[in-house]
């Protein structure tokens, strides 16, 4: 065994922050075009989530440190993770309950649930990485890693092996499926081997989302229960029937990255794709019976969409559509004609001195209705 090489795989993460800008909070909204609603986001700068109006008003605020979660990492204990790694220092997803509660992914080091005073409910040293869903019977679909020699897929080199993971509302693992199984069990196996690793982080899963149906009538492989998944690193969209742990549908997108593809309500598939070190992204919306272009967003010349890493999207009610440039610790939201109608730059810092606006990794809009009454800034 190699307990440095195993640690340097399992703690693979992201920059706090690693660009310039001057702007803070809300540069653009325009009630009349906007979606209307509170928006949830967690910051690269600390270990914590805020819950803030349209105007970026802060009406609740999380937070945690690794070290209360977790307790302090032993520094002669090989495998555990250091106090100073940059993933025990901020949240990769969270998820917000309606009494309050908080869910939050510390990158690959854990997963934790709050509650609404931020005091410590429950945590789970699973290697959880990128993503998670909460079903409504409570479960917790998470994504997870582990790093192991896989002679089948390389003779000497440690690979970091990707699950989903099904935790119960307990935090308790109740069910993990290997993403490489369900490759190796597929006609898609020779993806594995395509792809532009051999070694180290394989697939570089980044999604997880349950299907819930709704195109099932013309497309069968995305049947209720099945899972939407993303490996940036192979390059494709895939959907995992985790029963026969198998992959039953992928899709090759960009070959430079892509993150948070969802299902639409109209059965079009939405993704941000980052054509890494292109200095250009795009957020599209893709018909996955023909793979035909329904829709997209590039930004402008003025001012580019482009997240080398990370990035997010969520299409809104009245058709807009929230998109997460990650990189640049900016949000917006665009119309189908690619208006910005609100626009959001992260306040939080990153960088040794705080020199770059902090990483952003989702902001997510919630509905004006949502019941906040327990938000320490509810009227």
């Amino acid at each position: 065994m190699d307990p440095e090489r195993i640690e340097q795989l399992e703690s693979i993460g992201y920059l706090r922050g690693s660009r310039e800008e001057a702007r803070t909070g809300i540069s653009v909204h325009v009630p009349a075009k906007a979606y209307q609603g509170l928006n949830l986001y967690a910051s690269a700068h600390a270990p914590k989530a805020i819950l803030m109006d349209m105007e970026g008003r802060p009406l609740h605020t999380w937070q945690l440190p690794y070290e209360d979660a977790f307790g302090p990492p032993d520094p002669n204990s090989a495998g555990q993770p250091k106090r100073d790694q940059a993933n025990a220092q901020w949240w990769r997803r969270i998820h917000l309950f309606p009494n309050g509660d908080l869910l939050a992914i510390f990158e690959g080091l854990g997963v934790v649930k709050i509650d609404k005073d931020s005091k410590l409910l429950w945590s789970n040293p699973l290697q959880a990485h990128h993503d998670l869903e909460v079903q409504p019977n409570g479960d917790i679909y998470v994504l997870s890693r582990v790093a192991a020699r896989i002679p089948r897929i390389h003779p000497s080199a440690y690979i970091l092996e990707d699950f989903i993971s099904v935790l119960g509302s307990d935090g308790v693992e109740k069910q993990r499926v290997s993403l490489l199984e369900a490759f190796e069990n597929s006609p898609h196996r020779e993806l594995i081997f395509e792809g532009k690793r051999k070694q180290g982080d394989l697939f570089h899963t980044n999604t997880v989302t349950v299907l819930d149906g709704r195109i099932a009538a013309t497309s069968p492989d995305f049947a209720k229960g099945r899972i939407l998944t993303s490996m940036n690193a192979l390059g494709v969209v895939a959907v995992v029937d985790l029963p026969s742990r198998s992959i039953v549908w992928v899709r090759k997108t960009a070959p430079s990255g892509q993150h948070d593809p969802q299902i639409l309500a109209n059965g079009n598939l939405l993704l941000f794709e980052n054509h890494e070190n292109s200095g250009h992204s795009q957020v599209v919306e893709i018909d996955p019976t023909d793979s035909e272009m329904r829709w997209s967003y590039g930004g402008s010349d003025e001012q580019p969409l482009y997240s080398k890493f990370l990035g997010a999207v969520q299409r809104l009610p009245n058709g807009n559509t929230l998109i997460t440039e990650s990189d640049a610790g900016r949000a917006v939201e665009v119309t189908p004609a690619g208006e910005i109608v609100w626009q959001f730059h992260n306040p939080g810092r990153g960088g040794d001195r705080d020199q770059y606006i902090a990483t952003l990794p989702e902001v997510l809009r919630l509905p004006a209705d949502f019941a906040a009454h327990w938000s320490k800034g509810a009227p």
